[in-house]
C-alpha cells in the first residue's frame, strides 16, 4: 500500500472547514474495520484512510506548520500503513477502571506473544507488535501489530471461504472473535492494493 505524501495533506484552515464532514466519513468508515476482541481488546485495521486522518487530526491539535515537523508526522504515522502481503492494526486495551490503570494493564503482559489471526484450521498467523510499547514491567494500552501473510494464507483470506479469526492466548485474556464478511471484504482491499 502506498504510504502518505504531504500533498495529500490539508493546510490547517482547509482541514478545519472540511473536518466535520471527514471525521463523519472515518467513524462510518471505521465501523467496517474495528473489531472487538471480546470485551477488553479491540482492533482497527489501519489503512491509508486511517491513517491520513490521524495525521490531519495529529498537525490539528498539535498546530503543526512547520513543514519539517510535518514530514516527521507523516514518516511517523506511514508506519502503521500495511506492507505487501500484510494487515496492520492498532491494538486497544480496553480499561475499566481510570483508578487501576497500571495494576489493570499489567495483567495483560506477555499479550505480544498471544495474539493470532486464524484462517479456517490451515493458517495461523501470529501478530508482530511494534517494539517499545511492552516492557516486563509496563505495557501501554495502544499497541501497534502487523500480521505478515504466506501467499498461501493470504489467498484464504482474500477467498473468504473458511472462518477467520483473531484469537488472544493469554493467561488472563482467552478470547476469540470472528470477523465479520464486512470486515474481511474490506480488509481484501488492504491485501490487494
Amino acid at each position: 500500500m502506498k504510504p502518505i505524501s504531504i500533498d495529500e495533506l490539508m493546510g490547517l484552515a482547509a482541514y478545519e472547514k472540511a473536518r466535520d464532514q471527514f471525521r463523519q466519513e472515518i467513524i462510518e468508515y471505521k465501523k467496517h474495520r474495528r473489531l472487538a476482541v471480546g470485551e477488553r481488546v479491540s482492533l482497527l485495521f489501519e489503512d491509508r484512510k486511517t491513517v491520513l486522518f490521524q495525521i490531519q487530526e495529529m498537525l490539528r491539535a498539535e498546530k503543526i506548520t512547520d513543514l519539517d515537523k510535518i514530514k516527521e508526522e507523516v514518516d511517523v504515522y506511514n508506519g502503521l500503513i500495511p506492507g505487501a502481503d500484510e494487515l496492520s492494526a492498532t491494538l486497544l486495551i480496553e480499561i475499566e477502571d481510570q483508578s487501576q490503570i497500571r495494576a489493570d494493564l499489567l495483567k495483560f503482559l506477555g499479550i505480544d506473544e498471544a495474539v493470532y489471526l486464524k484462517i479456517g484450521d490451515k493458517h495461523t498467523i501470529q501478530a508482530t507488535f511494534e517494539e517499545g510499547y511492552s516492557k516486563e514491567d509496563k505495557i501501554s494500552a495502544v499497541q501497534y501489530v502487523r500480521f505478515c501473510f504466506t501467499p498461501e494464507a493470504r489467498d484464504a483470506f482474500i477467498r473468504g471461504e473458511e472462518d477467520i479469526r483473531v484469537s488472544i492466548n493469554h493467561p488472563n485474556y482467552k478470547v476469540e472473535a470472528k470477523i465479520s464478511e464486512e470486515i474481511r471484504k474490506s480488509l481484501v482491499r488492504d491485501l490487494t492494493e
